[in-house]
């Protein structure tokens, strides 16, 4: 398709990339004044980005290679759109510990800031894809989506989401652990019997609680989506001798899968690449992806399925555009605090503090945003962190900073945020207390150098708004702040309520600021009290 022209504007025109395990994938579009988005190009690269790295936990050097290369071009073209970029990864990138050096390479190399997703946020945006794509908002959907090494699921109402789950359930990771070629062994022979038994039996065992969870809901229609799903779909479609120049939109029924897959299963790999509308690039994990979908049918009761033409990537890029409408990201905005709060108040035996918290904390960032250039984004997240800092008191006092790390990292309520944003979240609520973040902490030291000063800050600023309601009564109305340059010293001056002493909350403040003064380079100052040596083991 042809680049833009010179007329229109670069801020309409947004580039959304799904980094896959299978394959990479890329959307260009131009938002539209009404709503929705008009679709300029789309490119896809197979990259096996998780292939030959076992059980994941590993992305090799060649798949990194390949990953950056094919990110590098789809990078290409969106600048060639003047695109505005957003890119997420998942199952592959999202398991992976040297995750680390794919996204500095990409980040070096493309100029792309990669997210990694939680499989959760996954779904989340999957489903709006499928919002998009049928005509089905207002049906009860179980949406699937089968990946390289993970598969969603999700039930929905409309935009509500009312429950998801990410396994570790992959064409990719099933293909590698029971269909690797055998020396000398045909697909067809008794090997290939015993393969697909484990294979079924294995994936059973894993849906079981899922099944029964999500199963629960009941649904009206089955969705699926993204790749493995669309070539299941399209092998059908031509089999029954219809135009496969579309399939969104497209049904097939139980009975025809479980014939699909008994056809595969009978082939060699030579026969399966020519199994008319597979693509032969996918013909060594189709069988894989096949039994796990077969499967799904029979653990989720489910009749017939009907394929979605818009995935994660389309999902992305709805939500990214959503976000820079007001009307819009107006809604978003108050999805993340909605659920931020009632997360807040659902665990926190003091939400009231935590209110307080976060408004001091964020007149603080406001009252020092030339001293630290932190941005608006990062001015949300210290809100919300502030809000949901004491929420590990719901597991016990005893190091609830550490358990509120783990709430906030892998509560499932908290949708709307990225993967990367939910962990420095998680990171500014851990370090509300006790000592300072150190490379010392796994989870810290994977940061990079600018998120770790972020990390810094914002825990710094949250420590002092948190001495601020010391006695948790809420007895300070506002906080001012000013930078001496010439000492080097940030002055807090903290407006108390008439008639109250105010002497607690000065001297709290005070005894937090280490971690704020360390952040900053620069000596903190609380008007009003008493200068002491602060302690870096900070009590709640």
């Amino acid at each position: 398709m042809t680049p833009p022209s010179s007329s229109q504007s670069p801020n309409d025109i947004h580039a959304a990339i799904d980094i896959g395990t299978n394959s990479f994938h890329m959307v260009v579009a131009r938002s539209r004044s009404e709503g929705g988005f008009d679709v300029l190009t789309i490119e896809k690269e197979m990259v096996r980005l998780g292939q030959g790295a076992g059980e994941m936990k590993q992305l090799t050097p060649e798949a990194i290679e390949r990953g950056v290369g094919a990110l590098g071009r789809m990078a290409a073209v969106a600048s060639s759109y003047d695109a505005m970029v957003s890119a997420v990864a998942t199952s592959a990138v999202r398991e992976a510990l040297n995750r680390r050096d794919f996204l500095d390479r990409a980040k070096a190399e493309t100029g792309v800031e990669v997210e990694v997703i939680s499989g959760f946020e996954e779904a989340r945006l999957i489903h709006l894809g499928v919002l998009q794509s049928l005509p089905v908002f207002d049906r009860q959907l179980l949406v699937v989506d089968i990946g390289g090494g993970s598969t969603e699921f999700l039930v929905g109402l409309g935009r509500e989401v009312k429950a998801a789950r990410s396994l570790k359930l992959g064409s990719i990771r099933l293909t590698e652990r029971f269909f690797a070629p055998a020396p000398g062994g045909s697909s067809g022979d008794k090997s290939m019997k015993k393969r697909l038994k484990k294979c079924r039996n294995h994936v059973r065992s894993a849906l079981a609680a899922t099944a029964h969870e999500l199963g629960s809901f009941g649904h009206e229609v089955a969705i699926g989506s993204s790749g493995t799903i669309t070539a299941i779909a399209t092998m059908i479609a031509v089999a029954r001798g219809e135009d496969v120049n579309q399939m969104n939109g497209v049904s097939f029924t139980a009975d025809e899968l479980t014939a699909l897959v008994e056809r595969i299963a009978g082939t060699d790999m030579s026969q399966r690449e020519n199994i008319p509308g597979l693509d032969a690039k996918r013909a060594d994990i189709i069988l894989g992806g096949s039994v796990l979908l077969e499967t799904i049918f029979e653990s989720f009761a489910i009749s017939a399925m009907t394929v979605s033409g818009y995935a994660l990537r389309e999902g992305l890029l709805f939500d990214r555009l959503s976000k820079q409408r007001l009307d819009s990201d107006s809604r978003l905005t108050n999805l993340r605090r909605t659920n931020v709060e009632r997360l807040s108040s659902g665990l926190d035996p003091d939400a009231a503090h935590a209110h307080t918290t976060a408004r001091l904390a964020v007149r603080l960032f406001d009252e020092t945003v030339d001293l630290h250039t932190l941005t608006a984004a990062d001015r949300e997240l210290l809100e919300f962190a502030s809000l949901l800092h004491n929420v590990g008191l719901f597991i016990s006092h005893a190091s609830h900073h550490k358990h509120s790390y783990y709430v906030v990292r892998n509560a499932e309520q908290l949708t709307g945020f990225s993967e990367h944003e939910l962990e420095l979240m998680a990171l500014v609520a851990r370090y509300h207390r006790k000592g300072h973040p150190t490379d010392k902490h796994p989870e810290f030291a994977q940061l990079s150098e600018d998120d770790k000063r972020r990390v810094r800050i914002l825990a710094g600023l949250m420590r002092v708004a948190i001495g601020l309601d010391r006695a948790h009564k809420n007895v300070v109305d506002d906080v001012a702040a000013k930078y001496r340059r010439k000492r080097r010293a940030l002055e807090i001056r903290p407006k108390i309520r008439d008639g109250v002493d105010g002497q607690l909350e000065r001297f709290a403040a005070q005894e937090r600021s280490s971690l704020l003064a360390e952040a900053l380079d620069v000596s903190v100052v609380v008007e009003g009290a008493n200068v002491i040596e602060a302690s870096t083991d900070e009590a709640a």
